[in-house]
């Protein structure tokens, strides 16, 4: 099972100083049809200008994967962390029980960063935070391994999480192509992050998305494509 979402019909959320594209329900949009995907709970595209951000707030029971795109995203949090990311690199943070944390773009040029959410397999649990500094290169034309579950220790990603959950990017060279298998009982969610492809005859173009249930999907780069997979357990 495909479904295509195209990134023209998502949720849009505009403030100024924030350009957020939502795959799910979130803030201003709500579509009861559309709150998650399995366990994958929010998939938020955001573009944030330089100076502002996300001032400190709370957040609890959430598992919370920031991808940065461009830009320098600088997060900072009530258990004394305080790092700034840039292009490729991750930041995991746990909320647990609960944290207090902000998001900055302290840069000069303009943030995009991905946000992903995942609901966690208990609640209440310690929050925790990292942050893994990817080199770009290690997912040209090739599945680099960012995030598991934390009981998955056959995975060589270096983020644990509390859920059975397995993150993956690539970026495929113009005219290449590469597979993902989504086994028995498992789904994808899909997104091309930059560039253009065909996806088992779907065409896609930045920002778009695509839903994948027990699928072979064989991703064609019609421009270099940046993808970013979410596989988890099927709902």
């Amino acid at each position: 099972m495909l479904r295509y979402i195209n990134s023209e019909k998502m949720g849009r959320g505009t403030h100024g100083w924030l350009d957020s594209h939502f795959h799910f329900s979130f803030a201003e949009y709500y579509n009861p049809d559309n709150i998650q995907f399995g366990v994958l709970h929010v998939v938020n595209d955001d573009m944030v200008e330089p100076g502002t951000g996300f001032d400190t707030h709370p957040r609890k029971d959430m598992e919370i994967i920031s991808y940065v795109v461009e830009g320098e995203l600088t997060h900072g949090d009530n258990m004394g962390n305080r790092q700034t990311l840039t292009r490729g690199q991750v930041q995991y943070m746990s909320a647990g029980s609960g944290v207090l944390h902000s998001e900055y773009n302290l840069g000069k040029g303009m943030l995009r960063f991905l946000q992903i959410w995942i609901l966690p397999d208990k609640k209440g649990l310690q929050p925790r935070y990292g942050d893994y500094r990817f080199k770009l290169g290690d997912r040209v034309d090739k599945w680099l391994p960012i995030a598991t579950g934390a009981d998955n220790m056959v995975s060589q990603a270096p983020i644990r999480m509390h859920q059975d959950v397995n993150l993956f990017a690539t970026i495929i060279s113009e005219g290449d192509k590469a597979e993902c298998k989504v086994g028995e009982g498992r789904q994808i969610y899909m997104v091309l992050v930059e560039g253009e492809a065909d996806v088992n005859g779907i065409h896609m173009r930045i920002r778009d998305a695509l839903e994948a249930t027990e699928e072979l999907l064989v991703i064609e780069a019609k421009q270099r494509a940046h993808v970013l997979l979410v596989e988890m357990e099927k709902a």
